[in-house]
């Protein structure tokens, strides 16, 4: 957020963890960063592992349905500028969404 607010950018905080995201936005989502789901999932969580989503990873639409049902496994954070979208890891990939 610190990069955001030396290029005086106005963003939004969206808190998933707090107010999930429901299936169909995290599908639209990952239009945006035109990533399929399964790409910017932490399998390393321990729910990603307790409840087998592993088995869900080539399901789009059921792996949506798992990040909705367990927020924690979605990668963190996303930034969002429009139609576009990028995983804010490292810092730098939000530049990219600046300067378009």
């Amino acid at each position: 957020m610190q990069l955001l607010e030396q290029h005086a950018s106005d963003f939004t905080i969206i808190e998933y963890l707090k107010n999930p995201l429901s299936r169909e936005e995290i599908l639209h989502l990952s239009k945006k960063l035109d990533k399929r789901p399964k790409e910017f999932i932490r399998k390393s969580e321990l729910e990603f592992k307790e409840n087998n989503i592993a088995s869900h990873l080539e399901d789009d639409n059921r792996l949506a349905g798992s990040i909705e049902k367990f927020p924690k496994i979605m990668e963190r954070p996303i930034f969002v500028n429009g139609e576009k979208a990028v995983i804010g890891r490292p810092p730098e990939n939000i530049l990219t969404l600046l300067d378009q």
